[in-house]
């Protein structure tokens, strides 16, 4: 449900959209159409969650997935292992998501590229990936922002097949298309965005498309399905109790065989066949936008069969209530989990860990000797690490493209999607401190500056990888705030990024130079501090900016 729902970009910028008022019920496909730049992809995004409305209120959104206009090929997977990586972000386990994703990819004619990287399928294979994705873990709301561009006539009409089973499978499909036609006459719900807000749109007589009659026998006992996709006229013939002709859009057609071949018992299909589209003498007003919807399906018009026959409507029963999932999905801090093994592997695969890896090494080979004090050595080390963890979280937060980055925020929220990104950099930062303090305790003596006093090496290694966390947590810290969503530019975002790291090795109060100060001062003497209190207000600061950009994260995305 949306209230009073507005949208604009900056503080001062003009509203794209205001004033929303707008109720979204479950099996039900939703229409927004519109001119060109009026905010369709706003509103969408703003549904998917990827966004969050600069006024207004949104709630119930349940579990969501969106399929962008152009996917983008920029991602170091194969199709079938990003499909696997989010399908687990969707809430599935591994075996299962690679399972669907196969079977997906086989519906919409792209199984045989399964294996190919993203990078060289062609914009139609791309797109079916991105729909894949969208659809194989059975989503609440399915979100399409005109996500028929660039597919084939095969995998539109089974994209249209696919919608219209989530729509009778209990979930809301919200999308927007150019072909005034897509999906006709199975669209529940149609709105017209103009002038920043929201006007129902009467359904017309072109909607209706093509319908489909099914003719099939039973049990003379036999009732129907409670439920039937696309809300048929069902007609029996009196002279046959067991025979049944039911009337529905094309877009339902697979749903409605698929629900009677499955039901208990099962129903013999006799017929199938296509009729041509009606034209009804008039049709009722659209309700207003927060009006409750009337769930109740009634008869779709049809024409009767040929020669005379005792056929009587019947009405199928289809009471409006919440939307089910598909199937148990994981709780959201495993969804978040699994959104931080992605962010890891697109990390991994794109191998852009590879510089800020060097220039640690080339700081440790200039800084590190053999035999050197064992202190003085580890504090360097714990400072190289700092502007190398900036580096590191700033990748991460700017890695993915910005098509690929909606789709991730529409399935996990998007200030979980950042706080992936965070902990993916923060933990590539801690490994390499890890190891650079691994490399020092075998290269250093455990002496005073003076080599006159021997140093404890446990507490000295402790000592180590503490003031190492510290300034790997600080380093993340100022990434985090030299990127998006708080620096957008990415001229502005390296200076800032060479600037903050500096700062915080040299400025009096930072946990990063207190840490490393311990270290030094105590190499003097050679006792062992334990920097425990910068190390804690390392941990405090980069929470509290973890939580500042997850929240612009939602507002500036």
């Amino acid at each position: 449900m949306l209230r009073g729902v507005g949208r604009r970009y900056g503080l001062r910028g003009p509203w794209v959209l205001r004033g929303l008022d707008l109720d979204l019920p479950a099996h039900t496909l939703v229409r927004i159409e519109g001119a060109n730049g009026v905010g369709k992809s706003t509103l969408l995004r703003l549904l998917a969650g990827i966004d969050a409305p600069t006024e207004g209120r949104m709630t119930g959104r349940p579990r969501t997935a969106y399929v962008p206009e152009r996917f983008p090929a920029a991602l170091p997977f194969t199709a079938a292992g990003y499909l696997t990586h989010m399908g687990r972000v969707h809430g599935l386990p591994a075996a299962e998501a690679a399972a669907r994703g196969q079977e997906w990819l086989a519906r919409f004619g792209a199984a045989g590229y399964a294996r190919t990287p993203l990078a060289e399928l062609s914009k139609g294979t791309s797109q079916k990936v991105a729909v894949a994705q969208a659809l194989l873990a059975g989503p609440d709301l399915l979100v399409l922002d005109e996500a028929w561009t660039g597919l084939d006539t095969e995998a539109r009409g089974a994209l249209d097949r696919a919608v219209a089973e989530r729509a009778a499978g209990g979930a809301t499909v919200v999308f927007v298309d150019h072909d005034p036609g897509r999906l006709a006459g199975a669209v529940g719900l149609a709105y017209r965005l103009e002038d920043r807000t929201l006007t129902p749109v009467p359904a017309s007589p072109g909607d209706d498309g093509p319908r489909v009659r099914i003719e099939a026998t039973g049990r003379p006992s036999a009732a129907l399905p409670p439920e039937l996709p696309g809300a048929p006229a069902v007609e029996r013939d009196a002279g046959n109790p067991a025979a049944i002709r039911l009337t529905t859009s094309a877009a339902y057609s697979d749903p409605l065989l698929h629900a009677l071949l499955t039901a208990r018992p099962p129903w013999h299909i006799t017929g199938l066949s296509q009729l041509p589209a009606p034209v009804p003498a008039s049709r009722p007003a659209a309700a207003p936008a927060v009006a409750a919807v009337d769930m109740t399906p009634r008869p779709a018009p049809g024409a009767g069969p040929t020669g005379t026959t005792d056929a009587a409507p019947e009405a199928v029963s289809r009471p409006a209530r919440p939307a089910r999932p598909a199937r148990p999905v994981r709780p959201p801090g495993r969804r978040t989990a699994a959104a931080t093994r992605y962010q890891a592997a697109l990390l991994a695969r794109s191998q852009r860990w590879l510089a800020p890896l060097l220039l640690y090494a080339a700081f440790l080979g200039i800084g590190v000797r053999a035999g050197q004090p064992l202190l003085d050595s580890l504090g360097y080390a714990a400072a190289a690490l700092l502007p190398v963890a900036a580096w590191l979280v700033r990748l991460c937060v700017t890695q993915e493209p910005p098509a690929a980055r909606a789709v991730t925020a529409a399935a996990v929220g998007p200030s979980r999607a950042h706080c992936a990104s965070l902990l993916t950099g923060l933990g590539y930062a801690l490994a390499l401190g890890g190891a650079g303090t691994g490399t020092v305790l075998l290269m250093s003596a455990p002496v005073s500056t003076d080599h006159t006093v021997a140093v404890p090496l446990l507490p000295a290694a402790l000592a180590g990888l503490l003031a190492a966390g510290c300034s790997a947590l600080l380093g993340g810290a100022v990434g985090a705030l030299c990127a998006r969503p708080v620096l957008r530019r990415h001229g502005w975002s390296l200076a800032a990024t060479v600037s903050a790291a500096l700062l915080a090795l040299v400025t009096d109060g930072s946990p990063a130079k207190a840490a490393v100060t311990d270290l030094v001062t105590g190499s003097l003497t050679g006792t062992v501090r334990l920097p425990l209190l910068p190390a804690a207000g390392a941990a405090v600061v980069v929470a509290a900016v973890a939580a500042l950009t997850a929240r612009l994260a939602a507002l500036r995305e």
